[in-house]
C-alpha cells in the first residue's frame, strides 16, 4: 500500500480499556503520541479531530487485529483505511530495533506507524466483507467453538463412564452426544437403575426418542439383561452419577444452541448471493458450505492468486533452504480456522469426488500417512475453489 494515498499513518496499540496512539504526518514524519479510550464517544471525537485537521484525506490506521472492539468501532468511518500487522511481524520488527527485550505500549504504537511507512508496500489494507458474509462468518466459527466445547465434554463422558458404567456407551448409539444417549443417562444413570426398567419401558423410551427399528431394540435389550457391573463401590458410583448428570446437561444445552446455529446458517444461506457456489462442491453439506463461502469472502478483489489463500490458511507447506540443505515442513503460523475448514471439507470430499477419492487413494498407496494426503488434497481443492469463487462458475466434477 502507498503512503501517496494517506495524509497520516496511525499506529494503535490496542488495550481493553485504553489505547496508545502515535499519529505521523506524512509530510512532516513527526510522531506525536497520544492515548485514546476505548468508548464509543472517545472514538467519534478523535475520529472528527482528525477529519477536521485532513479534510477529505484517508488515513492509515495500523494495528494488531483483524477483528474486536477496536476494530468493530473504527471501521464505521471511510477515512479511515485500516492495515492489519501481523503480531509476529511487529514482535520481529521490535527485537531488530531493540534487542533489549524492551517493551511499552507507547513504543509499540510508534513502531507500528515506522513499520507502515518503511514497509508499507508489504501490506494490504482490510476492507470487511459485505454485512450477510461476515454475520456467516462469525456464526460459522462461534458454531464450530460450540462442537469443539461438546467434543470437550463428550470426552469427558466416555471416561467417567468407563469407570463406572460402560454398557451405556454400547446402548445408547454411535453419538453419546445425542439425545437419546442424554436422555437415557438423565433417567438411568446406573446400570442398576436401567436393569430395573422393564422391557416394555425400554421399549417405548427408545421409540420416543426415535429408534423404530424393533431388531436394534431387542439386541440392547439383550445387552442390558446380561451386562454385569464394572464395580459396586457406591463412592465410584454415588459421584459418578452427579458429575454425569452435570455434563449431560451441559451436553443438551450446547445441542440445542447448535441447533439453532444451524437454523441460522441455513437461513442466510437460501438468501446469499453465492450460496448455490459453495453447496456445489462435493461433501459441502450445511456445516461445510457456510464456511468455505466465509473462508472465501464476499470481495474477489481482496486475493490474486489461490497460493494466498494456501498460505494463509496453512494448508501450503513452508520450505527453509540453506546451502545443501532444503527442508519442508507444515506451516505453524497460519488462521487455525481457515486450516481446519479446508482439512476437513477435503476428507469429506473423498467420499463425494471421484477424482479425490482416486488422488487419495494413490497418495495412500505410495506409503503417505492420512493427515499429509488430507492436506495435499486441501491443497488442490483450494485451487478449484479459488476458480470458481473468482469466475462465480460452478463446481462441475466433469469439467475438472
Amino acid at each position: 500500500m502507498s503512503l501517496m494515498n494517506c495524509a497520516a499513518v496511525v499506529g494503535m496499540d490496542w488495550a481493553d480499556q485504553k489505547h496508545a496512539i502515535c499519529l505521523i504526518e506524512v509530510d512532516t514524519q513527526t510522531p506525536e503520541l497520544d492515548s485514546l479510550d476505548q468508548e464509543p464517544e472517545a472514538i467519534d471525537r478523535w475520529v472528527a479531530d482528525l477529519q477536521q485537521r485532513f479534510p477529505n484525506q484517508k488515513i492509515a490506521v495500523c494495528l494488531e487485529q483483524k477483528r474486536g472492539p477496536l476494530i468493530y468501532a473504527l471501521m464505521r468511518f471511510d477515512c479511515l483505511i485500516l492495515v492489519p500487522i501481523n503480531p509476529k511481524q511487529l514482535a520481529r520488527f521490535r527485537e531488530a530495533l531493540g534487542p533489549s527485550g524492551a517493551k511499552d505500549d507507547p513504543t509499540d504504537a510508534t513502531m507500528l506507524a515506522e513499520f507502515f511507512i518503511k514497509h508499507g508496500d508489504r501490506l494490504r489494507p482490510w476492507y470487511p466483507d459485505d454485512v450477510a458474509t461476515r454475520k456467516i462468518r462469525l456464526l460459522a466459527e462461534d458454531r464450530r467453538s460450540l462442537v469443539d466445547e461438546r467434543t470437550a465434554l463428550t470426552n469427558r463422558l466416555k471416561d467417567r463412564l468407563k469407570q463406572y458404567f460402560p454398557l451405556a456407551m454400547l446402548v445408547t448409539g454411535d453419538r453419546i452426544y445425542g439425545n437419546l444417549a442424554c436422555q437415557l443417562l438423565q433417567r438411568y444413570p446406573t446400570l442398576e437403575t436401567l436393569q430395573a426398567a422393564s422391557d416394555e419401558e425400554l421399549t417405548q423410551f427408545y421409540r420416543r426418542q426415535q429408534s423404530y427399528r424393533q431388531s436394534l431394540i431387542d439386541e440392547r435389550l439383550q445387552k442390558i439383561r446380561r451386562a454385569k457391573p464394572l464395580t459396586t463401590d457406591q463412592a465410584i458410583v454415588d459421584s459418578s452419577v452427579l458429575i454425569v448428570h452435570a455434563l449431560v446437561a451441559q451436553i443438551l444445552v450446547l445441542n440445542h444452541a447448535i441447533e439453532q446455529y444451524d437454523a441460522s446458517l441455513a437461513a442466510l444461506m437460501k438468501t446469499h448471493q453465492d450460496a448455490d457456489l459453495f453447496t456445489s462442491f462435493p461433501g459441502a453439506g450445511k456445516a461445510l458450505a457456510p464456511r468455505l463461502l466465509a473462508a472465501m469472502g464476499s470481495d474477489r478483489d481482496r486475493l490474486q492468486d489461490a497460493r494466498e489463500i494456501q498460505q494463509m490458511s496453512g494448508v501450503a507447506p513452508v520450505t527453509k533452504r540453506s546451502g545443501k540443505s532444503k527442508v519442508v515442513h507444515r506451516r505453524w503460523a497460519c488462521n487455525r480456522f481457515l486450516l481446519q475448514t479446508f482439512h476437513e471439507f477435503a476428507a469429506h470430499s473423498i467420499k463425494h469426488s471421484q477424482w479425490a477419492k482416486a488422488y487419495y487413494e494413490m497418495l495412500r498407496a505410495r506409503g503417505k500417512k492420512h493427515q499429509a494426503v488430507v492436506r495435499a488434497l486441501a491443497f488442490k481443492w483450494i485451487r478449484i475453489i479459488f476458480r470458481c469463487w473468482k469466475t462465480r462458475a460452478h463446481y462441475d466434477e466433469l469439467t475438472y
